[in-house]
């Protein structure tokens, strides 16, 4: 869902008529992924997890389990905050760049591997080098993500700088 809120902040940054073609698009695709299989999604995982619980509090007793429950609550923060930019953008509001929701992206896959993490590895001084090991891969990801707005950057500037140049040899050679 991220990823269409980043495509959808930079079409709005296109100029006409690419702007309204993409955007118009985008948001249609938003609105189908949101309603007919993220909050159902959602709804879903909330009510199964709890059912799970009633139906097994032994596993409240493991400290894992809070863990995970603290990481399944931050992800449930996550999606609400995932609907405000669902509605900002369909009404034209673009608050947040396309950098800043890359690096919001990559949070939900912290999350999730976080959480994966817990079921699997369920002992205490797994949990000490599991963090550790989380830390390091939500490091590399944001290095990646930096890295990636680093080498965009400069592939546009490198176009800025040759489109003047190709128009004026495109002009004194006649093509148009």
């Amino acid at each position: 869902m991220v990823r269409l809120f980043i495509y959808t902040a930079e079409a709005n940054g296109k100029e006409e008529p690419a702007k309204s073609i993409l955007t118009q698009q985008l948001l249609l695709m938003q609105k189908k992924l949101w309603y007919i299989i993220t909050w159902p999604s959602a709804i879903g995982t909330v009510i199964f997890g709890g059912w799970m619980l009633i139906k097994n509090t032994a596993l409240l007793y493991q400290p894992w389990m809070w863990l995970k429950l603290i990481f399944v609550t931050i992800l449930i923060l996550y999606h609400l905050q995932c609907h405000v930019f669902y509605k900002q953008q369909s009404v034209g509001i673009f608050k947040t760049g396309s950098f800043k929701l890359r690096l919001f992206n990559e949070l939900a896959t912290v999350l999730l591997v976080a959480i994966v993490f817990l079921v699997i590895v369920k002992s205490s001084s797994g949990l000490v080098w599991g963090m550790l090991g989380l830390f390091a891969f939500a490091g590399l990801l944001m290095a990646g993500v930096y890295i990636y707005r680093k080498q965009r950057k400069a592939i546009n500037e490198t176009k800025q700088t040759t489109e003047p140049e190709n128009r004026e040899a495109d002009q004194n050679t006649g093509v148009q």
